[in-house]
């Protein structure tokens, strides 16, 4: 079984081509910061790994649309793995995360307020809230849960 599930910030914008052809697709790449567990340190004095991902047709348009650099989300897909010899004739070992699921892992005003992620032409947050409605006080007896 070959399964990965991410979450992590994109490190750039996402980068989109179209394949050529009658039936065109996108093609989006990006790169997710994933922070390693325990956010110890590995010999390379590195906390997070940089994860590769490719998404095809509509993820990648949902990608090219909506995502951004700094914004946290969650990706499920394969890892698949390929060569190629560059112009220098060196062979060159690439690994890929073929995106099979994506979605946001944060709201919309938190990925503005990501830690200096967000890109500074990026409207901050309005004063409205975070997109979720107010509920008033004393009205825990009403609500059909605990």
């Amino acid at each position: 079984m070959n399964k990965v599930i991410l979450m992590g910030r994109l490190t750039r914008d996402p980068e989109v081509r179209y394949s050529s052809g009658d039936n065109q697709m996108a093609i989006a790449r990006y790169s997710l910061a994933v922070d390693r567990r325990g956010r110890r340190e590995g010999n390379d004095g590195q906390t997070a790994d940089f994860i590769n991902c490719v998404a095809f047709g509509r993820a990648g348009e949902f990608a090219e649309k909506y995502f951004h650099k700094g914004i946290k989300v969650l990706v499920t897909g394969r890892i698949q793995t390929g060569s190629y010899t560059n112009k220098d004739g060196q062979k060159v070992y690439t690994t890929d995360v073929i995106i099979e699921e994506q979605e946001f892992a944060e709201s919309k005003s938190a990925s503005d307020n990501a830690g200096g992620f967000a890109p500074a032409d990026r409207p901050s947050p309005s004063s409205a809230g975070d997109g979720f409605m107010n509920i008033p006080d004393g009205i825990d007896e009403e609500l059909p849960f605990n």
